[in-house]
């Protein structure tokens, strides 16, 4: 199966722009060991946007976004996809 995720482009004069699935649900806990994040479809894929629209050409190193705990992700934790440098 081949999916294609669409990414908004990035322009440095708008930021980074992040788009949702319909019906996403991502959900993330945290133990002394590992961190799990859980997702439906539309939240993986959602996930795999956001992923890919930090690694664009362009995007400065430490552009980040940040999901924020019983907002965008259910959690009793903010998660943060970041940018580093190469």
């Amino acid at each position: 199966m081949e999916q294609v995720i669409v990414t908004p482009d990035y322009r440095p004069e708008e930021g980074l722009r992040f788009s949702w699935d319909e019906g996403f649900e991502i959900m993330v806990s945290v133990t002394r060991s590992e961190a799990l994040i859980k997702a439906n479809r539309a939240g993986l894929t959602s996930l795999a946007r956001h992923l890919l629209t930090l690694a664009q050409e362009g995007v400065s190193d430490g552009a980040h976004i940040h999901l924020t705990a019983d907002q965008e992700i259910e959690s009793e934790i903010d998660l943060i996809l970041e940018r580093m440098a190469e």
